[in-house]
């Protein structure tokens, strides 16, 4: 049903091995790069991986050269929302299955393998996608995993109006794990709830009821991830259990204490620092400035009606709402940082999907963000694979070695000495192929 021409993305076979050579290989874990390595793949997965010239391939192996070039993992997006915006036009009405395809697509052609969709939706559009996935009948693109509808008080869910009513609203501990039942039955891949009060238009999730869900949630084997605001909220998540959180506490700079827990209890955080930070700058960002490798992939990808938006948001900005939003934003810089000296879990999640925070801008927007709050270029590119590949249990994806998927990016230059350095694509290697981005393009827009 969902297979219908919408991504024709592979350009060679899988079927023989190939030896990719001659590229410095990033492995996208703990382990030191290699400066010229060899990688083989065969039928989709990676066989071998070492220095160039310690690989042994077959004669037969189609060879790639690729000295010049780094290679790095593909990343994983753990926290999007597809399926709303076309075009300039961003509502519920857009939420079908070639809308979501798109910004999978669009995830792909920016280097994404993975994303993890995070509680807005609706009906079947992403279930069906996700099966067609798994059955093998939709053209390859990045691999969807999907949430179900997420849960919170009355209200209390996602914020915008394209968003109203999809959230389960719960009152009772009865209602909570009945929702958690439900989605398990939907074999959902994660479950997100909301726990403020959404500057106060709603009542909070209560404790009783969240540690419920978690309970439930936990019992029956699924991931628990919280949308958090408030400081004292995020305290006793973490001493209830809670798996993961969406965002940053965003009232005060986490103290100590919660920092330490976090790192205790092995609690994933994802930043979502690009979307607040956006509201940060007095004039055009430095992405938007030619000669900027983001400015060229928007330029291929994006509608330009959406790009004469951003611009013009960026243009005559209020200076009392600019410094507003810096100071609101050194929280979460500085929660950040001290995560990230602490040795926490951090992992790539930006909101992805919401207006005009496009699906490939807002990932690599937000590995940006983290290296400048005090992340190493390495540290964040663990973050963006993996460490999201184990947060999501995904133990074929996220790191260059033997045995797990041929999913990997080539890049033109060298991100660990500048993390915009991602943003320079030279190919997508998806399953051992590769991905055919300019056939792409015409679709994106």
């Amino acid at each position: 049903m969902l297979a219908l021409g919408l991504c024709v993305c592979v350009a060679s076979s899988v079927s023989a091995q190939t030896l990719y050579e001659g590229a410095r290989l990033i492995p996208g874990d703990a382990a030191p790069h290699i400066e010229r390595a060899a990688v083989l793949v065969d039928r989709g997965r990676i066989v071998q991986v070492g220095a160039q010239g310690q690989v042994k391939a077959p004669a037969s192996a189609k060879r790639v050269d690729l000295t010049g070039k780094t290679i790095v993992p593909a990343l994983i997006a753990t926290h999007v929302h597809p399926g709303f915006q076309v075009g300039t036009s961003y509502g519920r009405e857009h939420y079908t299955t070639a809308t979501i395809i798109n910004d999978l697509n669009r995830a792909l052609y920016f280097g994404i393998s993975v994303v993890q969709s995070q509680g807005i939706e609706a009906g079947e559009p992403m279930y069906h996608v996700r099966a067609e996935q798994q059955a093998g009948t939709l053209a390859p693109t990045a691999k969807l995993l999907v949430a179900g509808r997420g849960i919170g008080s009355p209200n209390a869910g996602p914020g915008g109006a394209a968003y109203a009513g999809m959230a389960y609203e719960v009152t009772t501990e009865a209602e909570a794990r009945r929702a958690v039942e439900e989605l398990s039955v939907r074999r959902v891949d994660i479950i997100k709830i909301w726990v403020d009060d959404r500057n106060g238009r709603a009542p909070k999730l209560s404790a009783p009821l969240y540690r419920a869900i978690i309970d439930e949630g936990h019992r029956r084997g699924l991931t628990i991830n919280a949308h958090v605001f408030y400081h004292d909220d995020a305290v006793d998540l973490v001493s209830a259990g809670i798996d993961g959180f969406a965002h940053l506490v965003r009232d005060k700079v986490m103290d100590d204490a919660l920092v330490a827990t976090i790192v205790k209890r092995g609690v994933f955080v994802m930043g979502n620092l690009s979307f607040p930070r956006k509201s940060t700058y007095a004039s055009l960002p430095p992405w938007m400035s030619p000669g900027d490798p983001m400015a060229q992939l928007l330029a291929e990808s994006v509608n330009t009606g959406v790009l004469d938006r951003l611009r013009a948001y960026f243009t005559n900005r209020d200076a009392k709402a600019v410094d507003a939003a810096r100071q609101r934003y050194s929280i979460l810089e500085q929660s950040l940082a001290k995560l990230s000296r602490a040795g926490a879990r951090i992992i790539l999640g930006a909101d992805t999907g919401l207006e005009d925070h496009l699906f490939g801008l807002a990932e690599h927007l937000e590995l940006e963000a983290m290296v400048d709050a005090g992340m190493s270029p390495h540290q964040a590119i663990v973050a963006g694979t993996s460490r999201a590949a184990e947060f999501l249990r995904l133990k074929t994806k996220g790191t260059l070695r033997p045995g797990l998927d041929a999913d990997f990016v080539v890049l033109d230059a060298n991100p660990l000495e500048a993390i915009t350095n991602l943003r320079r694509i030279s190919r997508v290697i998806l399953g051992g192929a590769e991905v055919d981005r300019r056939a792409l393009r015409p679709a994106l827009p």
